[in-house]
């Protein structure tokens, strides 16, 4: 997450430039706007940074609360902008209950405009002020949305500039309003519940000794009955479960005695695998926002234009938002055990797997449904060997006294979107936190998500 930071420092600083050199001329001269196919994606981008740097220093971080967050952002991003491309449809009445403002189509906008003001509103209404990080935080968000509206503000009719602006707000309103009823408004409020049943048995999820988070109770238990972005996403079916056994011969012993015996053989490119796609939420945007930074890459590498960005990363974030909600739904209905459970009690009590435990059950798994999800509608947009290099977490240092290992991350390559979904979802088995089981029912879940998301109309 070095980069982002670095990114941000530099955004921040040619931000505060922009504020001084652009100054309105005593006589607005209005000229048409670039096209949206052919503007740039720069605003778009810096948006998308700015979103991931928000999420990683909030303390709201968690990778069911930034799922919601970046498919409602990477919503605003497009329905701010989309009424002013002639090849695009809005996805209001596509999605699941959403009805949105339209502007008036007798009247000239600046779009750019319209979504600056959009991701400036609806990002602090997300992502509120608590505390002083927080504050730090929004004054950031100033700092680059007065540097966007003067530079795009510069010699426009006032009237087109206050409009342009009140549409962005309009969205953002109408999709903040929207996502109160979805069952996951403030859901950094209320992490935890204390009053969860915990089902018993042997097969079933129990709270880690040694994990992500200390806690005596499971992330978000509820999310599952959250309202889908797409109403094809909530009819996905739960998958079947394999069924619990202590049987040797059985596939489920098999399953998790494989984990008992290669997490301590791991190799060093595997626990840089492994690492590499932890993205615990202390310590980098979680993992919908890697996906969503990946997004980034490709529409930098692309050149992308800012229409094809918005839709993008509107896709990307829908998918992820999905996805979790699908996952949580399943985990809950089989509350099913971690690797590290299944070894004390079987194998070894005090076996150790290489990476801490996050705080929720496991079938199946959130890594492996979401990049799934995200690959697939990044491959629909970029292409299936669109290759590039990912440097979110280059540099970074990982220390672990309890196992002995001290990594620092190398960027890593890769040839495609989904040669990434599958490092991902497979690098969890790896850690020794997931199972075969979980790692196939995810992909193969997260593949008809992005499926979904690929097939809403998005061009006329």
């Amino acid at each position: 997450m070095r980069e982002i930071r670095n990114k941000g420092i530099w955004m921040f600083g040619l931000s505060l430039a922009l504020l001084t050199a652009c100054k309105k001329t005593d006589a607005p001269v209005y000229q048409d706007p670039p096209s949206l196919a052919t503007e740039k994606a720069d605003v778009a981008s810096q948006w998308a940074d700015l979103t991931l740097y928000t999420i990683q220093l909030s303390r709201f971080n968690s990778p069911t609360y930034t799922s919601r967050s970046l498919g409602y952002l990477g919503l605003a991003m497009y329905e701010s902008i989309v009424p002013g491309d002639s090849t695009h449809n809005s996805l209001s009445g596509q999605l699941n209950g959403l009805t949105l403002p339209k502007p008036d189509a007798s009247k000239k906008y600046q779009w750019v405009l319209s979504m600056n003001a959009a991701m400036d509103t609806l990002l602090k209404l997300l992502y509120p002020v608590p505390d002083n990080s927080h504050r730090l935080i929004h004054e950031r968000l100033d700092s680059l949305h007065g540097a966007v509206h003067a530079k795009y503000a510069l010699d426009l009719d006032p009237a087109v500039e206050a409009r342009s602006v009140q549409f962005g707000r309009d969205i953002a309103l109408a999709l903040y309003q929207w996502s109160v009823s979805d069952g996951g408004d403030r859901g950094f409020s209320r992490h935890f519940d204390p009053t969860f049943p915990f089902p018993s048995g042997p097969s079933y999820w129990v709270p880690p000794a040694r994990g992500q988070v200390i806690s005596l109770y499971p992330l978000h238990p509820h999310w599952g009955k959250n309202r889908t972005f797409l109403v094809s996403d909530s009819n996905i079916a739960i998958p079947a479960i394999e069924p619990y056994s202590t049987d040797t011969a059985s596939k489920y012993y098999k399953m998790y005695h494989d984990i008992y015996v290669h997490d301590p053989q791991l190799t060093l490119v595997e626990r840089e695998a492994a690492a590499w796609w932890g993205d615990d939420p202390t310590e980098s945007a979680s993992p919908p926002g890697h996906s969503f930074y990946l997004t980034g890459i490709a529409i930098t590498q692309s050149n992308a234009s800012l229409m094809k960005a918005a839709e993008a990363y509107a896709r990307t974030g829908m998918a992820v938002a999905d996805a979790f909600i699908h996952c949580w739904k399943v985990k809950y209905t089989y509350f099913n055990e971690r690797p590290s459970r299944y070894a004390h009690r079987n194998f070894d009590v005090k076996f150790v797997q290489f990476w801490p435990e996050p705080p929720f059950p496991a079938f199946p798994s959130g890594h492996s449904i979401q990049s799934a999800a995200a690959a697939t509608v990044q491959t629909d947009l970029f292409g299936d060997h669109f290759a590039f290099t990912d440097h979110i977490h280059e540099g970074h240092r990982r220390y672990d006294d309890l196992r002995f290992f001290d990594l620092t991350y190398p960027a890593r390559h890769f040839n495609s979107f989904m040669e990434t979904a599958l490092e991902c979802g497979y690098s969890r088995l790896l850690g020794g936190i997931h199972t075969t089981q979980d790692n196939e029912a995810g992909r193969k879940d997260g593949l008809t998500i992005g499926e979904h998301v690929n097939k809403l109309k998005w061009t006329k």
